[in-house]
């Protein structure tokens, strides 16, 4: 059964100087044929229009829904430690602390503002706050290329729209690698984002991750156009190998014969 719900929170706007510069492409011209300037000025607007709506959308709506359907998609029991990168003001962690009212959820970031308008600890404290979450939650303010938290620890590690603000390839391929470090045996990775996903499939095909994909999110997630699409990364790790029965030996005798 989804655990689909109305949306309690302000949770801002992704980009928002990209968002700006589009809302200017309309706005801008305008403005100047008002002022009495050229009327050529007229044909700019419907240019940035459409990408600007396209825009809108996908941070209001758009990515909420196909974040709905992918944690809908995972059949969670309820009871997971799940990991949050670049939480921001919180759209994915509250949708996923929704699903594991038994577990528990950690959310990451360093709240850039640029990167998300708003984007602060105490914002997300409030979203999480007007949610209602049942599971418990913690924040911690860190870098994701290198992460403060033990190894295997996560049934499930989600990032939305996050690691690509990070400058430099190495940077980014330490964020992926990071994210798998912290994931339990048998865990679960899903990342969405706008660039470098071939990249991201890459650092983990180094890795001994299994199940390894990469498909789009769709019209949905278009941050102005399909020229700026989203794509959903995801990824597992292998079950712990399982170990020796009762009265089995951890280790074989070497001078047992065959």
């Amino acid at each position: 059964m989804s655990n689909r719900t109305e949306r309690k929170g302000r949770y801002g706007v992704d980009g928002p100087g990209w968002l700006f510069g589009l809302c200017a492409g309309v706005a801008a011209p305008l403005l100047a044929v008002a002022a009495g300037g050229p009327r050529w000025l007229l044909r700019i607007p419907p240019v940035f229009a459409a990408p600007a709506g396209l825009y809108l959308h996908s941070t209001l709506r758009g990515k909420f829904l196909v974040w709905e359907e992918q944690l809908d998609a995972l059949c969670l029991s309820g009871d997971e430690h799940v990991l949050d990168l670049g939480c921001g003001r919180g759209a994915v962690l509250t949708a996923v602390a929704r699903r594991v009212p038994k577990g528990r959820v950690t959310g990451v970031d360093l709240w850039r503002s640029v990167d998300q308008s708003g984007n602060d600890e105490r914002a997300t404290t409030d979203n999480i706050s007007r949610a209602g979450i049942v599971a418990e939650t913690e924040l911690v303010t860190a870098d994701m290329r290198k992460l403060p938290l033990e190894s295997d620890r996560f049934d499930l590690v989600v990032s939305s729209m996050a690691i690509h603000n990070i400058p430099g390839a190495a940077g980014r391929g330490a964020a992926v690698r990071e994210a798998y470090r912290v994931l339990k045996p048998g865990g679960r990775l899903l990342i969405s984002d706008i660039l470098h996903t071939s990249d991201y499939l890459d650092v983990l095909h180094t890795t001994d991750a299994v199940n390894i994909s990469r498909v789009g999110a769709g019209p949905r997630m278009w941050w102005s156009g399909p020229w700026v699409g989203t794509a959903v990364v995801s990824a597992e790790k292998p079950p712990a190998a399982p170990g020796p029965g009762p009265g089995e030996p951890s280790h074989p005798d070497p001078n047992e014969n065959d």
